[in-house]
């Protein structure tokens, strides 16, 4: 008989009370065993409405997408899952595909699995063309540099946790998503991208709403790729994994 995996979600938030009650309703349980919501120093009600909704919240008032998502870890500490499952709680993710993104792991196939909104369906404007492009340049390099075949640094996806916890991830901010693409490739983790929808968000965005916001996590981003290049070097032959191209049953292509 084979033992189901504990399956944790973490969702960072700031100011997300409109949204987070139905992403926090539509999560499936099972698989999702616990939710962490890290509220990013929220002046609404956003912590309450978690709370409400049968979510644990912790507080993590400096600022920034990663250290949000650093603390949200740190709570799973004490009792550790299997696998964690990360998503936004502006509604742009579909909770209800929450299966769809474990399914690999859960099938010994994967370590890492990036839901890729490029390759999904998505509303009209809820991937704005700057983040479009940004996009484009990163997966570029990360196939160039590391050999690893993605289409998105989507912020909907699921890892095992001792995997999680052996990429040491340390991006307080905008790097996070491909900070964990790029340890993931030179650990040789095994990863998948599966279509995901994409929706526009509810509420304003803190990242892409702006030109601005983008250009800072765009130059951020490749930032953190060059950074890690100059500072490592090419990984080791063979050490990018199995690459991990889209397809519809979130096989390795």
């Amino acid at each position: 008989m084979i033992t189901p995996l504990r399956v944790d979600a973490i969702i960072p938030a700031l100011n997300e009370a409109e949204s987070l009650g139905r992403v926090l309703d539509l999560l499936p349980s099972p698989p999702v065993r616990r939710v962490i919501v890290a509220d990013n120093g929220s002046t609404d009600s956003t912590s309450r409405i978690a709370r409400d909704h049968g979510a644990t919240t912790v507080l993590e008032p400096r600022r920034g997408y990663g250290a949000a998502c650093l603390k949200g870890i740190e709570a799973l500490a004490h009792d550790p899952p299997d696998v964690v499952l990360f998503l936004d709680a502006d509604l742009s993710d579909d909770p209800t595909e929450a299966g769809a993104l474990l399914g690999p792991i859960l099938e010994g196939r994967a370590d890492l699995v990036v839901g890729s909104r490029t390759s999904g369906a998505r509303e009209r404007w809820a991937l704005t063309p700057h983040a479009r492009f940004g996009n484009w340049i990163a997966t570029r390099l990360l196939k160039v540099l590391y050999g690893a075949r993605y289409t998105d640094l989507g912020p909907f996806r699921a890892i095992r946790y001792e995997s999680l916890r052996k990429l040491g991830m340390a991006d307080r901010d905008f790097g996070w998503t491909i900070e964990m693409q790029v340890k993931a490739a030179r650990m040789g983790l095994r990863h998948v991208e599966v279509p995901v929808r994409y929706r526009r968000r509810v509420g304003r965005s803190k990242i892409s709403g702006t030109v601005g916001g983008s250009l800072r996590a765009g130059l951020k981003i490749l930032g953190t790729i060059v950074a890690d290049y100059v500072s490592h070097g090419p990984p080791v032959s063979g050490a990018s994994g199995q690459p991990g191209g889209t397809s519809r049953r979130g096989t390795p292509s």
